[in-house]
């Protein structure tokens, strides 16, 4: 077991990862929510984040403690079936492109133009354009993600704390507090949907088993990166791995990691995470809460850049970096987690120094089917996010077990207590529930 480096250079995989949960549930679902039946429901908010925070480190332990992903875990246990549930439960529920809809939304009114079909198309197009031009995949995501999020939260910061009032804020003490209470009339499918991305949502939390290990956590040292096929240098990229020696050196290194690796993913995902939320949610609360307009679509995000005069242009192409940022996080993991579960599936027909090529094949494949759902006239971005959201709890419901019993089985130093095993399965279990929920009452 490598020895754990200082905390600075551990940041970076949970950038990602945040940046993925900036644009379902953070800028569309809760703020939503909160414009339309006020702040009382801002301790689901705080409790749907916690719950992937929990569910996320169990992701980083098990790939900390082999240097593989939970995907080869996975697939050496349960054989090919596992990989082919996951490339279609990782692709299928993001066919919908309501996030890069909501982004074309905010940049066509901050530019003064009508929203149509063809602001996301170009945007999509965009999207692949930067990832075809980085040469090491996790890097151009890592830098991307870390650019947005550090121009974008502090904006969110300075405009929240500028136009909310003193009863705002009260609001929102008062919401985080107050759990179990939902207001009347709040539509169940929506609510629940945003407790699901309440962070990543769907499988994208498993593609942080896949950045801790490229960013050389633990034993995924030695794992090799995914380069450009047109102009990266290939490197080899290792897809197994081994649980380290049990000596009380190792153990010992394996706390270190262990401690700094959750304080990262503590301040950058869960606080960082939680507090935009709750900050955009008071936004939306303080500009256009009551507002005869703010109707059952998207809309509501361009009345809050009314309400803020000279501001609101900045705001929209705020929202708009954001968005984008999330659809680009977005199909990037989806890639990366279907270009290793495609070679899991049988390596004889698809070989690991091919991986690179399936990545940009399954990207663009993506980029393709978003073009067409876009050019077929769905363009309404709520529909379309509540819409993923349903198909991701089910994929949520079934990891969420799956993770428990692959970590229970490591060497009985390095498995999870008992009260996270709780937590990680009473997630499951409510993420299951709203998949049942929302099918049953279609």
């Amino acid at each position: 077991m490598p020895e754990a480096p200082r905390l600075l250079k551990l940041i970076g995989p949970s950038f990602i990862i945040l940046g993925v949960g900036l644009g379902s549930g953070e800028l569309i679902l809760w703020p939503y929510l909160a414009s339309n039946f006020g702040l009382g429901i801002a301790w689901a908010a705080v409790v749907g984040i916690t719950l992937q925070f929990f569910l996320n480190m169990e992701i980083e332990r098990y790939s900390l403690v082999t240097g593989e992903s939970v995907f080869a875990g996975w697939a050496r246990k349960w054989g090919k079936a596992a990989p082919v549930w996951f490339i279609i439960s990782t692709i299928i529920p993001w066919i919908w492109p309501g996030i890069i809809a909501a982004a074309a939304v905010a940049a066509a009114t901050a530019a003064g133009s009508e929203y149509s079909k063809w602001w996301g198309i170009g945007m999509l197009v965009v999207l692949g354009g930067i990832y075809s031009l980085g040469r090491v995949v996790y890097r151009t995501q890592e830098t991307v993600q870390k650019g947005i999020v550090l121009i974008g939260v502090p904006l969110v910061v300075g405009l929240t704390i500028w136009l909310a009032g003193r009863a705002d804020w009260a609001a929102l003490a008062m919401g985080i507090v107050n759990v179990g209470w939902l207001p009347k009339g709040v539509p169940v499918a929506t609510f629940l949907a945003a407790l699901v991305y309440s962070g990543a949502g769907g499988n994208l939390n498993l593609a942080q088993s896949l950045y801790v290990k490229e960013k050389g956590y633990g034993m995924g040292k030695h794992s090799g990166h995914i380069t450009n096929i047109l102009v990266g240098q290939e490197e080899e990229v290792k897809l197994t791995g081994e649980v380290f020696a049990q000596t009380d050196e190792n153990i010992g290194r394996f706390k270190t990691w262990w401690g700094r690796i959750n304080l990262e993913h503590g301040i950058i995902f869960w606080a960082t995470g939680m507090v935009t939320m709750l900050l955009l949610m008071v936004l939306a609360y303080a500009t256009v809460h009551g507002h005869p307009e703010v109707g059952t679509s998207i809309k509501f995000v361009l009345l809050e850049a009314k309400t803020m005069g000279n501001l609101g242009i900045a705001f929209l192409i705020a929202v708009a970096l954001m968005l984008f940022g999330t659809q680009f996080a977005v199909y990037g993991s989806n890639a990366r987690m279907a270009a290793e579960n495609l070679v899991l599936v049988h390596s004889s027909w698809f070989r690991v120094h091919s991986i690179g090529k399936y990545f940009y094949g399954f990207l663009w494949l993506q980029i393709g089917l978003g073009i067409l759902v876009l050019g077929a006239g769905f363009i309404e971005p709520l529909a379309l996010v509540v819409m993923g959201a349903v198909m991701n709890a089910v994929a949520m419901c079934v990891y969420a077990m799956l993770i428990l019993k692959l970590n229970l089985e490591l060497p009985k130093a390095l498995r999870p207590v008992w009260w996270r095993v709780v937590i990680v399965g009473l997630a499951g279990l409510l993420y299951g529930g709203f998949a049942v929920f929302t099918i049953w009452n279609i």
